[in-house]
């Protein structure tokens, strides 16, 4: 299946997806220079709407959270929810990007975080990975994190324990070829969770991660309308999804451009989970 063939599939598929994944959304990530994932909370309010962006002087300096840690990590508990929030000092957001690389918009996404030094987390489909490793590449000299979004962005809860890990472990090993490590977080698609993603999550060292805000750029809405999501949206701990890949996205592209400066002037910090030790 093509990538420009999800749309379609989306669409039909979203209502259901929705419904089974949305009583596992409700943990929030605690993140520190060299901190591990925090135990899941209760469940946490979601993003106030509407607050107006207020300009400050503050700018993101480049995270320092990738030295190596100082113990070896546990091995990872299964969880039941995936983290959707983010925890940290002052307004604390993180920007995520799912089913590319995509050469056509990935590229100039990676130009605009450039340009703001902002990091962000990308969750990748391993049938576009293995065609565009260079991106993936690019992405870890950048400080980017790549996480796990299966090889075709099917809906797990459609498929069998075995066809889930092969989907799961074809990705993390091209990610791990391209990226230089394997991924340590996991993306359902559809934000459609059941038992055997977060087991096999666990046992493959890679946590679940969902999201606070979607812009809904995959309906290609039009690029106020994308801005309009993501500045009502914004809020201490938000997790925002948009796409590179999987249709028509610069909508997306051009909306980043737009939102991302006034996030930094309003004193957002747009960070990254930090690496866990293998």
């Amino acid at each position: 299946m093509t990538k420009d063939q999800l749309l379609t599939r989306r669409r039909a598929l979203l209502a259901g997806a929705v419904a089974l994944g949305a009583a596992g959304t409700a943990g929030a990530l605690t993140l520190g220079p060299e901190d591990g994932p925090a135990p899941v909370t209760a469940p946490a309010a979601g993003a106030q709407a509407g607050r107006p962006l207020k300009p400050s002087a503050y700018r993101l300096q480049p995270l320092t959270g990738y030295g190596t840690p100082r113990t070896r990590a546990a091995p990872l508990a299964v969880r039941h929810e995936p983290f959707l929030r983010v925890s940290g000092r002052g307004r604390t957001m993180m920007l995520t990007f799912d089913d590319g690389p995509d050469p056509r918009y990935t590229p100039h996404i990676l130009d605009t975080l450039a340009e703001h030094g902002v990091r962000a987390m990308f969750f990748v489909c391993g049938e576009m990975a293995v065609d565009n490793k260079e991106l993936l590449a690019r992405m870890s000299d950048e400080g980017h994190v790549v996480g796990n979004h299966t090889w075709t962005h099917p809906l797990l809860t459609q498929m069998n324990r075995g066809q889930i890990r092969s989907e799961m472990e074809r990705t993390s090993d091209v990610i791990e070829g391209a990226y230089g490590a394997r991924p340590q977080w996991f993306r359902a698609p559809y934000g459609a969770w059941n038992r055997a993603a977060f087991q096999l999550g666990a046992e493959m060292n890679m946590e679940p991660m969902a999201w606070t805000v979607d812009t809904l750029d995959w309906t290609t809405p039009g690029t106020r309308s994308i801005i309009g999501r993501v500045e009502d949206g914004a809020a201490p701990g938000v997790v925002v999804l948009s796409h590179d890949a999987g249709g028509d996205r610069s909508q997306s592209v051009r909306a980043l451009r737009s939102y991302l400066p006034e996030l930094l002037d309003a004193g957002y910090h747009l960070t990254v989970p930090p690496r866990r030790l293998a």
